[in-house]
């Protein structure tokens, strides 16, 4: 398994989303769901420090220091 500190925004969300498919399969013994439930925590941890991060990138680029808010539905169009 590659190491969750080194993966992209989006490597970890692609193996985010690996981890729910198999856990919703429901044919993991418990300590390999448990194990897999682990990792997910730890992945979304990670993609949300990368986000945290790009926030701040974002508020820094800013022509005169205000916060840019996105409308979510702009966020979920990719604007």
């Amino acid at each position: 398994m590659e190491a969750i500190e080194e993966m992209s925004f989006e490597a970890s969300l692609v193996a985010l989303e690996d981890i729910v498919s198999k856990l919703e399969e429901g044919t993991l013994n418990l300590e390999e769901a448990m194990v897999l439930y682990q990792r997910g925590r730890d992945l979304a941890a990670h993609s949300q420090e990368l986000l945290d991060t790009m926030v701040l990138r974002i508020q820094k680029l800013t022509a005169n220091g205000s916060v840019v808010t996105m409308a979510s539905d702009a966020i979920k169009d990719g604007a």
